[in-house]
């Protein structure tokens, strides 16, 4: 099979020759860009000191190359949009060091200050003018959201100030997708496209970090309040929202065509690591009815799957994640209360197909050895893989301070494992 047809067959529910592999289809599938150097530097695809690129400054996440998806067997490519989350261009790229010293490259308008403390401010669209939108700590790894949520006025509270993100899609960012979705198809790998503006009260994007001076509620705690206090509010914000991501997809369809195998569709997180972080009550009613109408929309108008990430423990939203359209789940975290791969795969897996799961993240690959890492992809590509429905990838992002060895054994047990022979 080629890569395409493997992912193709695997949302299909149908067992390829061998499980898809995915590093980097997306921006919860991917890898900190100082693993993604140790990664390289093991492999030796390149020589000391060669920076990698930071295509995700919020994440600080490392761009993955076609010579590293080659070296590793990689089947899915991600195609983004120009702007990363802080609302500036990844381009005008310009050498810079992480706190441990990892060569990077990072855009033009990564402009940092910092403070007495070591910390690092990071500014909207790279403006030093704005109040700064995110912060690095002293030693750190990746940008915190500044809140910068203005006194609330009930009486003037008004939904468009929460929906100011959302508009229409430009005649740039439409050609953008266009020319990387078609490069992206002729590689013959299977495409993720993440268009964005679909994740409904996804909280990494309340505080707005790409605008210079948010409105509406954008303190996380004052909006989780929101989804029971002020429901009409909420859902008045995803009726907009949903406007405007309905009429995007319609040009950015007519662009893309069926090129495209995967939509990233929602980002947003209803679990915490102990249980539901919303009752999936409140899920049916404010968040499953804007969902359904972009899945109906992207099943009715494409060949497109559509692929919802959501960290923590929610078998609880499972039927009612497959009720709303959804083909794919990421990033399956398996160490969350009520998410056993076996449980999982016996309850849910021929209705929805499994993306993410194949080592743990926060323990196995970061604290175990090599062994146990091996050990614990072998046993999650035994369980996932049957009968389809399966797609590798760790749970969620490749995170910083992966010891090299770790990193090595994780893909070499995927080569090893991933063929029906030797599962």
């Amino acid at each position: 099979m080629t890569s395409r047809e493997r992912v193709v067959a695997a949302l299909a529910h149908r067992e390829p020759d061998r499980v898809p592999l995915d590093l980097g289809g997306g921006a919860t599938s991917s890898m900190h860009v100082s693993s993604v150097h140790a990664l390289r530097q093991g492999l030796g695809l390149d020589r000391p000191g060669t920076p990698v690129k930071v295509v995700d400054p919020f994440q600080m996440l490392g761009e993955i190359e076609d010579d590293l998806r080659d070296a590793l067997g990689v089947d899915v490519v991600g195609v983004r949009g120009p702007r990363t989350p802080f609302g500036f261009e990844n381009r005008d790229w310009k050498e810079w060091r992480t706190f441990d010293g990892t060569p990077v490259l990072v855009p033009g308008l990564f402009n940092i200050t910092p403070e007495p403390d070591g910390s690092l401010l990071m500014y909207p669209e790279g403006d030093r003018a704005a109040p700064p939108s995110g912060r690095m700590p002293a030693g750190g790894w990746y940008f915190d959201a500044i809140i910068r949520q203005e006194p609330l006025d009930e009486e003037r509270l008004d939904p468009a100030d929460n929906a100011e993100e959302f508009q229409p899609v430009s005649d740039a960012t439409v050609e953008h997708f266009r020319a990387g979705i078609a490069a992206a198809h002729a590689s013959g790998r299977a495409v993720m496209a993440s268009f964005g503006g679909t994740g409904f009260g996804d909280i990494a994007h309340i505080p707005a970090p790409a605008l210079k001076h948010p409105k509406g509620i954008r303190d996380v705690a004052e909006w989780y309040l929101s989804l029971t206090e002020r429901p009409d509010y909420v859902r008045a914000v995803f009726e907009r929202q949903c406007a405007v991501a309905l009429a995007n997809l319609a040009k950015l369809r007519a662009a893309a065509g069926d090129l495209v195998t995967v939509a990233y569709v929602s980002g947003t997180d209803f679990g915490s690591q102990a249980g539901p972080l919303i009752n999936p009550k409140l899920y049916r009613e404010l968040f499953a009815p804007f969902h359904r109408r972009v899945n109906d929309w992207i099943h009715r108008n494409t060949a497109w799957k559509t692929f919802i990430h959501s960290c923590g423990s929610i078998a609880a939203f499972l039927d009612d994640f497959i009720a709303a359209g959804f083909d794919a789940l990421n990033p399956v975290q398996c160490s969350a209360a009520g998410m056993d791969p076996a449980e999982l795969k016996r309850r849910f897996g021929d209705r929805i197909a499994f993306w993410g799961g194949g080592v743990d993240t926060q323990t196995t690959l970061p604290f175990g050895s090599p062994d146990d890492v091996k050990r614990e992809v072998q046993q999650r590509l035994r369980i996932f893989s049957r009968g389809g429905g399966y797609v590798f990838n760790p749970v969620h992002n490749v995170q910083a301070r992966v010891p090299t060895a770790n990193l090595l054994a994780l893909y070499e047990a995927v080569a090893e494992f991933r063929s029906i022979a030797s599962r």
